[in-house]
Order: structure tokens, then C-alpha cells, then sequence
């Protein structure tokens, strides 16, 4: 019976794939927006209205979760082993965390977007914990704690806008108000993990493997980034202190490449190519940075779902040491994974190059200065650091214990689902641009300058194979440092902790809100009711008494 359920959601997903392709392609082609308002009350001169726009922009990036959500359930049919409650329970929650999404990319008004973003939080947290231990707990916690501050600014924001009279934020222009924006992008960088709220992005690999697929491709992670690409399109200007942060969180993501956990070397390129889209996003290229999140949800679907193999086929081992010759092995997965990892790094001519190559030679053509220049290309040549090493312990190493005793490489659903997802990750890029032509302007540049983004990325593998094996060399402090996100995931828990117990001992202290509410009240009951006792005892005869004879001393 369950069976039914895995391919009825498929066939579903995959004709909503069709269909929203279609629709979007239709609005694309027409250049027109429809929006659908439902209104349901008022309240003096505010209406609470549900508002739902369809546009290219909507449309296709919900086609894309589409075909990814088709494939990642196909998949888990058989990594999850779904013959059972528990089961059961986790497709639930994936088809929950999927139309969390699809609320949140449809919904053009503050009030409507809570409920996919409160769905997301709320599902992400359970999807974390579904393996019951104490750390997937304690990640799931930090990972609810941390989206939870995202929550405070929209709802901020909510109540601010209430004078604008609506939460429309495609009708309303809140440029003269800049502090509704910097909530807004606050909260985005709180589900986006940039610094200083990386440190649950690496806690949600608790989750299992499909789940991360979906989180780091095209749901959480990204809902941040397209909330900022949503309100970019009303007006802001370019600000560097979010560049120079931008920017700061690639750098933390690729030097913390020295980790021996396969799931958390891939999280930390997802933090990465985070951080690549919010910089393109405020150096004013919003086209590209959307360019670049979609591509980039193919290509890292592929490359999770490549890792949920070996990892399932290594007896739930993580330790990329354990890795070996899986060309050898798997040789099907690991094309697969290649495909995906050169994607990331952005070898021409696969997904990942054309978004990647137009945002460079765009910000070569911006104002910037040298700093920031140097900042970019050395975050690119990092990119290619935790790429390569994948490569590196996969397939040139000997052959790991683990893959010889689980070795095999039969065509499943697995495979299908990653096969697919190549074949989109190789042809994704060119037909995107191809069929979209985003609004770009002309660029040119001298000979050198083209073939220096080239040669950065040739040049960058050389010298990481030449010195992959040198990391022993480096100081223990400083392999600590990198290893721990430069300490992040120590005083950021720390900082919950001791705001919980300052909040802990904020509750017994005596304020204007506690005198005014229920313990004044509580405090109010005794001397009611020794006034009470009082009228009713016969004292109130006697206060009637002295009111006559005073009013009588009056006259």
C-alpha cells in the first residue's frame, strides 16, 4: 500500500514539473504577472488578505523543486527503506516541507509568507530530529533556535507595515523606510546561515541524506536567498557591509574544507555558493544571483545524492578516509559525482559555469576595490580546495575496507534518481540561458582578463594536488580553528545558553508588565476581598453614614 503512496507523489510531482515549466515559460514568453487576492476580513482601515503572484520567476523556481522532490522521493523509496510507520511519517514530512516552500515562493504579501516560513522552520526541526538521539536533538535545537531569530524580524516588519495600510510588498515601496529592509535581509541571512548564523547549517546534516538534499538544493537554505531577490526587485542600493559579509562567509565556508566528514565538506560548499549569491545579489546583479540559485540547486541535488549512495553503501560511514577507488567500484555513482563536483567549481561547459563565469565577469566590470577583488578570487581557487579533495579520497586513494565489503552497483532507484540529475546538470546551464536570455548588458574584455578566470581554476588544482598531501605540515591550531568554523559552533550555542538564563531569571523579577498583568492581579485578589468583606460585614452603613454627615457639613 505505501508503495502506491512513493509513486502516486511522484507521477504528481513530475506532472506539476511539466506544468509549472510550462506556465512559466508562458509568462516568460507574454511578460506579464497575474496575482490572485483572497480576502478574508477587515479590520478598520487594514484588510487581511491572502495574496498569491505567478510570474516566470515564481514559476520556474517551483518547477525546479518540482523535479527535485520527484527525484529525492524516488530515492528515499529505497535508501529509507519505506515499509514502515516511521516510514511513513517521513514521507509525510517531506510533502509538508515541500509546500512549506511552495507557500513561501507564491506568497507576495509579509503576512501570507509566515506560513510557509513557520512551515519550514517547523518541519526542518522535525525532519532533524528524526533519528532519535541526544545530538540530532541538540541540532535540531540549534537549528529551530537560530530560524527562530529569523521569525523576530519578519514579524517586526509585520507590525511595522501595518501603517503602510497592507503587507503587499510588490505594491508597496518602503524605500523612504530602511529599516524594514535591513530586517527583512536580516531575517534572510538567519535561513541563508550566513555569518555569525552559519553554525546550523552543519548541524542539520543530522538529517537524513535525502532530507539534506532537499535543504541545501532548493527549500531552506534558499528561501532566504529568494526572499532577498523578491524585495531587491522594489529598490535598494548596493550596501558593502553586506558584500565584505558575504564574501567573509565564503572564505569561513572553504577553509573549513579540512573536515573528514563527507556530508559536512558539502554542506560547507552549499555555505559557499550561499554567500556567492547574496554578493552577486548586492552588487546589484539580482538576474544572475537567481541564475545562480537555480543552477545551483540542480548540481548540489546531484552531488547529496551521490554521497547518500557511497554512504549507504559503506555501512552508514561518513569518514571520507574510507573512501577509495570508487571509479573502480561504482562507476555509474561516481560519473555522476564527478559531474556534479565539476559543476560546482564551474568547468565549462556544465551548469554551474555559465551563472558562475557571467557573475565574475560582471564584477570585474563593477566599481570595486582591490580588497575586494582579492577576496573573490581567493574564495574561487578555495572552492576548488574541498572539490577537489572529494575527488582526491574518492578516487585516486586505495581502495576503502567499507566499499569492499558493500560493494555493489546494480541499476536501482538511486542510481535513476542520480542519473537523471546529471543529465540536468550537464544541459541545465546552457538551456536556462538559452531559453530565458536574461537582460544583460554587453561586456568586453582584453584576451587576458577572459582566460584568467580559467586559468585561477587550472592553476588552483594543480597546486591543491601538489600540496593534499601536505596538511600534516600545517600548525594543530590552526587545523582546529578551520575544522570548528572558526569557533562559531562554541560561543553561538553559548550565546543561547546564557540568554535563556538571563531570561530564566528576567521572569521573576518585577516589571510594569507583570505589575499590570497577572501577578498584580494576584496581588490585587486579598485586598478585594477584604473590601468585599468589609460591604457585606455592615461597614458600608457606616461609610454611607460619614458620606451624609460630611455632605450635610458642606451645606
Amino acid at each position: 500500500m505505501f508503495c502506491y503512496k512513493v509513486y502516486f507523489f511522484w507521477v504528481s510531482f513530475l506532472f506539476f514539473f511539466f506544468f509549472f515549466f510550462l506556465l512559466g515559460l508562458y509568462f516568460l514568453l507574454n511578460d506579464c504577472v497575474v496575482m490572485f487576492e483572497y480576502s478574508i476580513f477587515g479590520l478598520g482601515s487594514v484588510e487581511f488578505i491572502y495574496l498569491i503572484l505567478v510570474d516566470w520567476v515564481s514559476m520556474f523556481f517551483c518547477c525546479l523543486i518540482m523535479i527535485i522532490s520527484c527525484m529525492v522521493i524516488l530515492y528515499s523509496y529505497q535508501y529509507m527503506g519505506m515499509l514502515s510507520y516511521t516510514s511513513v511519517r517521513f514521507l509525510y514530512l517531506v510533502i509538508l516541507f515541500i509546500l512549506s516552500m511552495f507557500f513561501l515562493i507564491i506568497s507576495p504579501n509579509l503576512l501570507s509568507i509566515m506560513l510557509g516560513w513557520d512551515g519550514l522552520g517547523l518541519v526542518s526541526f522535525c525532519l532533524v530530529i528524526y533519528y532519535n538521539s541526544v545530538s540530532s536533538y541538540l541540532s535540531g535545537m540549534i537549528t529551530c533556535l537560530t530560524n527562530r531569530l529569523g521569525d523576530i524580524g519578519i514579524l517586526i516588519c509585520i507590525g511595522w507595515v501595518v501603517s503602510y495600510g497592507g503587507w503587499h510588498f510588490v505594491f508597496n515601496n518602503f524605500i523612504y523606510n530602511e529599516s524594514i529592509y535591513y530586517l527583512i535581509f536580516i531575517s534572510s541571512f538567519t535561513s541563508s546561515a550566513q555569518i555569525p548564523f552559519s553554525c546550523w547549517l552543519p548541524a542539520a546534516m543530522a538529517a537524513p541524506t535525502p532530507v539534506s538534499a532537499l535543504v541545501h538544493s532548493s527549500t531552506l537554505v534558499t528561501a532566504g536567498v529568494y526572499l532577498m531577490i523578491r524585495f531587491f526587485y522594489i529598490g535598494f542600493y548596493m550596501n558593502y557591509f553586506f558584500v565584505f559579509i558575504s564574501l567573509i562567509t565564503v572564505i569561513l565556508s572553504s577553509f573549513c574544507g579540512f573536515e573528514y566528514d563527507l556530508k559536512s565538506i558539502v554542506a560547507y560548499s552549499t555555505l559557499s555558493q550561499l554567500g556567492l549569491m547574496i554578493f552577486s545579489l548586492f552588487m546589484g546583479m539580482v538576474d544572475l544571483s537567481y541564475f545562480h540559485l537555480l543552477s545551483h540547486a540542480v548540481f548540489k541535488s546531484l552531488l547529496f545524492l551521490c554521497c547518500g549512495i557511497f554512504i549507504y553503501y559503506m555501512g552508514d560511514v561518513q569518514d571520507i578516509r574510507m573512501l577509495g577507488s570508487m571509479c573502480k567500484l561504482f562507476p555509474m555513482t561516481t560519473s555522476c559525482f564527478n559531474i556534479s563536483w565539476l559543476s560546482l567549481c564551474g568547468i565549462p561547459f556544465l551548469s554551474g559555469f555559465y551563472s558562475k563565469d557571467l557573475l565574475i565577469d560582471y564584477s570585474l566590470n563593477s566599481s570595486l576595490n582591490f580588497f575586494v577583488y582579492l577576496l573573490l578570487y581567493l574564495s574561487l581557487c578555495l572552492t576548488l580546495f574541498y572539490s577537489f579533495r572529494l575527488f582526491y579520497y574518492s578516487m585516486i586513494l586505495g581502495v576503502g575496507f567499507f566499499v569492499m565489503n558493500y560493494f555493489s552497483d546494480s541499476f536501482d532507484y538511486m542510481k535513476f534518481s542520480v542519473s537523471f540529475l546529471s543529465i540536468f546538470s550537464v544541459l541545465f546551464g546552457c538551456m536556462f540561458n538559452w531559453l530565458v536570455g536574461l537582460d544583460l548588458i554587453f561586456l568586453f574584455f582584453p584576451f587576458y582578463m577572459k582566460v584568467m578566470i580559467l586559468f585561477i581554476i587550472f592553476f588552483g588544482l594543480w597546486i591543491i594536488y601538489e600540496l593534499i598531501n601536505l596538511s600534516f605540515m600545517l600548525n594543530l591550531y590552526y587545523l582546529i580553528f578551520n575544522s570548528h568554523m572558526w569557533f562559531l559552533n562554541g560561543y553561538v550555542p553559548f550565546l543561547y545558553k546564557s540568554l535563556y538564563i538571563y531570561g530564566s531569571g528576567m521572569s521573576y523579577m518585577l516589571f510594569w508588565g507583570e505589575y499590570y498583568g497577572l501577578m498584580g492581579l494576584s496581588n490585587l485578589f486579598p485586598y478585594l476581598s477584604n473590601f468585599f468583606q468589609f460591604i457585606f460585614i455592615g461597614g458600608f452603613n457606616f461609610l454611607l453614614f460619614i458620606m451624609v454627615f460630611s455632605y450635610l457639613f458642606l451645606l
